[in-house]
């Protein structure tokens, strides 16, 4: 389906709402035996799961872990969910009827919102249809009208075409010819405005921190590793669910006010994203201001004249600006004024400056109030069962989901909720029981040592995320999340494209919607089709985690998109790339994390790749990770071993290929330096944003740093002036390809000999030889201890006690 189809169809949707609810994402249900090892569980149902993007597990019947939090001790400030503010389209409209608004108002001439068929008239979908079929003065015949009327789900009679025309002409129209004569007007009265510019190469910003590389220490004993490990502590972000909306109390009080005298607004609830009425200060609705024509008792010897026609006749047709003082004719305006306005009146240029103020970016407001876990129960269960008039347990999940979505698509309504979302395991604990848990019992030990914990499951052997020495909250260490009725995660899919598992301790179901990893471009695409004056303001709005929208709407742009309700005791993963999103059936506690198995490594690179495109920032350095992997070879099995391998070669291939074309520029200067020991934002491309590990350009003149992919383009200063930073030479890089080789050969050709031994059909002669040889080339070549390694020496033990001793008896004589 093509944009512009795209974007007819949402209207079309948000006309008249109906949700179908998708296709349920596959339900896996492991043996206990096989739920021994969660990785390679993972990997066995991953062809069929990552179709879907999304899957549900469930556990054995007696994997049960203990919720070992303190619930008394645990308290947390939510953040504020105002629901349909969540769905973009949603959004659009309300950010437009509040431009309708706000001009109007600041004409003197407050708007009141006609209602039509018991609902408010949908000024946004009335332009855009008129706008389809040519603009309002090709809308000249009932039969355009009728069309316009069916598109936006009204009755096709007489009475409601007049309405629709006649409402347009009246409210939409004015503003229409007021953003055609904008400009000319604002070529016409001329205003100075004072711009400051920053310039290259400011003093004060700092040069590319060089650091030595013998700096690095290279032995460490265990005390010391463990020491830097606890001190190097990251906090990742969720771009955008972060953010948070500083409350001024007494600028809210003020607005509350004004919002209790204009019932129109807190009806529609305008006032949610961006400012919420931007303008309002005593300064600019002081009503003892002039309005009208200019007061000429301040000035008896003033002469005023319009700023448009520059002209003092006719002065009591001259209005006065109530921001910038200028006086106008009422009409050289256009459109112009037939009246002087009785309210506050604005001019052009000010009213322009207004009503296209960019709004602020969307996020979400912390609340005011802190919970302990029981205090947010009763709130949340008290919700849900007075918004459903039963007890909140009894509400089907399917009326719930279709009240969800019909709430999100709706500008009129006004559900608030309050969801305690990205809890930090390192500040509150984990869900799980750990080592430094309290009062553990016996049984506990199985849930601490799980591979299916959480605080486990990133770091296990066969993840690469151990090789990662900080603690990175929210990937490798998990967030926990308290939900309730209708609380929601946006369309999102994780940093790095890793992996993610979610668990869910106790409550209600949470109800999730995924798409595969090879439907990411079809969903992106479709939602800036759908909505693209929302993404031309925010183009990595998809990156914020504020957004959400109605999957029956992607589905009809051919998104693939599957549903699944997890329970308390269950877990959901998403598989690279997957976006997702869902919201909460009631009250609930979750935790989740990421990690990542030796599959996953082509795709991360394929991520930075992605994210240079978008100038997004990195959690981490995806070849610091791969060159820290490959300098520990003998930690990798043979899966991770050949991944390595093979990034590790692209990465030698690519740094050689950018090297030889910045030595053909003629870059002299060359040092090495150790970027690990560097802070992340001390080490970014200023073009692309990426972290910096291999190598990076640095300018002495202008003080700017870039990637070698960049450094071309970073300043125009002379190549005598720029300096190429390294980590390792290109001799070392090849070594460390050439000994990852040696370690994936001799790998693969011990498996080779270890199974082939293993064999029924394998000969006896030398058997037992064969099996101990294996063994201890296992151990010189320190192989990780796999499950092949655990059959040899099963069987070598096996063979050696089936063995007869060979008595040889000596004759004495």
């Amino acid at each position: 389906m093509d944009i512009k189809n795209i974007q007819k169809n949402a209207m079309q949707k948000s006309a008249e709402f109906t949700f179908t609810p998708p296709p349920e994402a596959p339900v896996f249900e492991p043996t206990a035996e096989e739920f021994l090892d969660p990785l390679s569980y993972i990997a066995k149902i991953r062809p069929v799961a990552e179709k879907t993007g999304i899957c549900k597990i469930k556990p054995p019947s007696r994997w049960q872990p203990p919720f070992s939090l303190d619930v008394d001790k645990l308290k947390f400030v939510p953040r504020i969910q105002k629901v349909n503010e969540l769905e973009a389209i949603t959004r659009l409209k309300l950010l437009f009827l509040e431009k309708i608004l706000k001009f109007w108002d600041l004409q003197g001439s407050p708007l009141k919102i006609p209602m039509i068929e018991n609902k408010t008239l949908d000024l946004y979908c009335l332009k855009f249809w008129v706008d389809e079929e040519g603009g309002f003065e090709n809308c000249n015949t009932p039969k355009k009208w009728r069309k316009i009327a069916n598109s936006m789900g009204y009755s096709q009679n007489t009475s409601t075409m007049n309405f629709l025309r006649s409402n347009y002409e009246k409210i939409l129209l004015p503003y229409e010819i007021f953003e055609k004569s904008k400009a000319d007007i604002l070529k016409t009265v001329k205003k100075t405005e004072t711009k400051t510019e920053s310039k290259v190469g400011e003093p004060g910003k700092l040069m590319f921190k060089e650091v030595s590389v013998e700096s690095i220490t290279k032995v460490k004993d265990e005390s010391e590793l463990k020491e830097e490990k606890l001190s190097k502590s990251i906090k990742k972000t969720k771009t955008g669910s972060d953010i948070t909306i500083e409350i001024d109390l007494t600028k809210s009080n003020l607005e509350n006010e004004v919002l209790k005298r204009n019932r129109e607004l807190r009806r529609l609830a305008c006032y949610g994203p961006g400012p919420k009425m931007p303008g309002l200060n005593d300064e600019e609705f002081d009503i003892t201001k002039s309005r009208k024509r200019p007061r000429y008792d301040l000035d008896p010897l003033a002469i005023y004249i319009c700023a448009i026609c520059q002209k003092d006749h006719r002065d009591d047709l001259l209005l006065i600006c109530n921001g910038c003082q200028d006086t106008y004719h009422t009409f050289c305006l256009k459109p112009p004024l037939t009246a002087v306005p009785d309210g506050d009146w604005r001019c052009p240029c000010c009213i322009a400056a207004e009503v296209h103020k960019p709004a602020e970016a969307f996020g979400f407001a912390q609340a005011e109030r802190e919970y302990t876990l029981q205090q947010f129960g009763e709130m949340a269960d008290k919700f849900k069962s007075e918004y459903f008039s039963m007890s909140g347990h009894l509400v089907p999940t399917n009326v719930a989901e279709k009240e969800f979505w019909r709430i999100i698509s709706s500008v009129e309504e006004d559900v608030t909720v309050e969801y305690g979302a990205d809890l930090h395991s390192m500040d509150h604990g984990s869900g799980f029981p750990t080592k430094s848990s309290l009062n553990l019992y016996p049984g506990d030990q199985e849930y601490v040592d799980s591979g299916w914990n959480l605080n486990n499951l990133p770091v296990l052997e066969g993840s690469v995320l151990r090789f990662i020495n900080a603690d990175i909250s929210g990937m490798t260490v998990p967030w926990m999340y308290v939900g309730m009725c209708f609380s929601a995660f946006c369309w999102h899919n994780e940093d790095h494209w890793s992996y993610s598992i979610n668990y869910l301790h106790w409550g209600e179901a949470k109800t999730w919607y995924g798409v595969p990893g090879s439907g990411a471009e079809l969903l992106e695409n479709a939602m800036k089709a759908a909505a693209p004056d929302l993404f031309k303001t925010q183009p990595d709005l998809l990156h914020q985690l504020v957004t959400i929208m109605n999957p029956n709407i992607l589905m009809a742009a051919g998104v693939p998109i599957y549903r699944t309700d997890q329970q308390a005791g269950e877990f959901v993963i998403t598989f690279p790339r997957a976006y997702h999103a869902g919201f909460n059936q009631g009250y609930n506690f979750a935790e989740a994390v990421n990690f990542a198995p030796p599959d996953w490594l082509p795709i991360g690179r394929e991520c930075i790749t992605h994210y240079k495109k978008l100038k997004r920032f990195c959690v981490f350095s995806h070849d610091e990770l791969i060159c820290k992997m490959a300098l520990e070879g003998d930690r990798l099995d043979l899966d991770t071993a050949l991944q390595t391998q093979k990034e590790l070669m692209r990465a030698t291939q690519e740094e050689g290929s950018f090297r030889g074309k910045l030595a053909d520029k003629g870059i002299k200067n060359v040092r090495r330096t150790a970027f690990e020991l560097l802070g992340d934002d001390e080490r970014l491309c200023e073009i692309c944003k990426t972290t910096c590990f291999l190598s990076s350009v640095s300018c002495s003149e202008c003080k700017h740093m870039a990637c070698l992919q960049h450094a071309e383009v970073m300043c125009e200063c002379k190549w005598e002036k720029k300096t190429l930073y390294y980590r390792y030479d290109m001799d070392e890089l090849h070594i460390m390809v050439q000994t990852i080789d040696f370690r994936v050969n001799s790998f693969d050709k011990w498996m080779t000999d270890a199974k082939t031994l293993l064999l029924p059909t394998a000969p006896d002669i030398g058997r037992l030889q064969k099996l101990k040889n294996l063994i201890d080339e296992a151990d010189e070549l320190k192989l990780p201890k796999c499950k092949l390694f655990h059959q040899l020496k099963e069987e070598y033990t096996k063979t050696t006690e089936n063995t007869e001793p060979i008595v040889i008896e000596l004759d004495d004589d």
